[in-house]
């Protein structure tokens, strides 16, 4: 499958997904759910990834691409059409499990193919591109669905956004029709164990980087919401900040092939731990809009720049044969983030107040970055 086709079906996925995300909240408050019961359907999205991401990226070093991502659209497409034919919360549950396994199959299988279709010179390139195809998803699915309650309600909201991974199996059935077998694990090799990719200590160092940088993503759309409300913004103020942190994470990754030439991947990991501690230091400081305006779009502008070059270092240094499990490793810590860290980002914060957690971070952002600059490879190709 081209990169084309690779990042179209990622796109159709990712609204999907995002779009049921925002349906499922609004339409589990129109059934008078308690803010609990919102949390638990919410909370699914990313409990079955963060137990089973490890698993699926193996079957996608097994099986391709193909076969992962058809039944992830019929999962998407079905998880939509649960929740549009059958509206209760306890179909909300079961729709909100299948959109979040759903994605988190495509998200491996695509993932996984580009890493495979791309060679170590082109590969943070295709990233990039794939990331910057996920930066327009993640505006258009919450649009498309906020759009599509209000005009038609919420129900007919589900069904029209099952059209997207629909589309995304036309895509699927054009370009993979002749997807190349995946490479068979050699007879007699031991079977596959975690602690086996944990122990690369190269693909260890990845997964570090990755994990603090995941961390301060969840940070920001959990903490800066709290910390607006803190300091008296609006509710439309508050989304012109975050709004303005996603223009960020767009415009650097436009801008990651050029980046590449002039900075190692490992350098401008260094660079985003970096950036993004200073910013987390110096945020709780300020209540001025405009400023917040600011250091939300430079935040942006460090995570954005990761997450393309965290992908193709992860290529690079999994054992052979093990890139998708190594990419399932990394979804699994991502979503225990999502799971675990606003609990604990809430809870901290109503002890100590706002600015000691955007500081605890800040302070632990600046040791990994000390900790990116000393695993930093001598040479570090690009």
């Amino acid at each position: 499958m081209n990169l084309i086709a690779l990042i179209l079906m990622m796109v159709l996925a990712h609204i999907a997904f995002t779009g049921g995300r925002v349906a499922l909240t609004l339409l589990a408050i129109d059934l008078q759910a308690t803010p609990f019961q919102v949390g638990l359907i919410i909370s699914l999205l990313a409990v079955i990834p963060m137990l089973f991401s490890v698993h699926a990226g193996r079957w996608t070093d097994r099986a391709g691409a193909a076969r992962p991502t058809l039944i992830a659209m019929l999962m998407l497409c079905a998880g939509s059409v649960m929740a549009a034919l059958l509206p209760s919360l306890a179909m909300l549950c079961g729709a909100s499990v299948l959109l979040g396994s759903g994605f988190m199959i495509a998200h491996l299988a695509i993932n996984n193919a580009v890493g495979r279709s791309s060679t170590p010179q082109t590969r943070t390139h295709a990233f990039s591109m794939l990331a910057l195809g996920f930066s327009v998803s993640t505006v258009l699915g919450p649009v498309i669905s906020g759009l599509l309650i209000d005009a038609v309600g919420h129900r007919m909201a589900f069904l029209l956004l099952a059209v997207f991974p629909v589309v995304g199996l036309l895509v699927l059935y054009r370009s993979g029709r002749h997807e190349e077998p995946a490479a068979q694990p050699e007879a007699g090799r031991s079977k596959p164990r975690v602690m086996d990719l944990l122990g690369h200590a190269p693909l260890r160092a990845v997964f570090v980087a990755s994990g603090l940088l995941s961390m301060a993503w969840d940070l920001f759309t959990f903490m800066v919401p709290i910390q607006g409300a803190r300091i008296g913004l609006s509710a439309s103020t508050i989304g012109l900040i975050m709004g303005t942190f996603g223009v960020g994470t767009f415009v650097v990754r436009l801008a990651i092939p050029r980046l590449m030439q002039m900075v190692s991947r490992w350098g401008v990991l260094v660079g985003a731990l970096g950036l993004t501690s200073t910013i987390y230091l110096l945020f709780p400081l300020f209540t001025s809009v405009p400023v917040l305006m600011l250091l939300a779009f430079i935040l942006g502008l460090g995570l954005g720049s990761a997450l393309p070059t965290i992908m193709s270092l992860i290529h690079d240094t999994a054992p052979a044969g093990r890139t998708g499990e190594a990419v399932g490793v990394r979804s699994t810590l991502i979503n225990t983030s999502q799971t675990i860290l606003p609990t604990a980002f809430g809870a901290l914060g109503a002890v100590v107040g706002t600015i000691p957690v955007f500081w605890t971070l800040a302070a632990v952002l600046a040791w990994g970055a000390a900790f990116a600059r000393r695993k930093q490879p001598a040479k570090d190709s690009n």
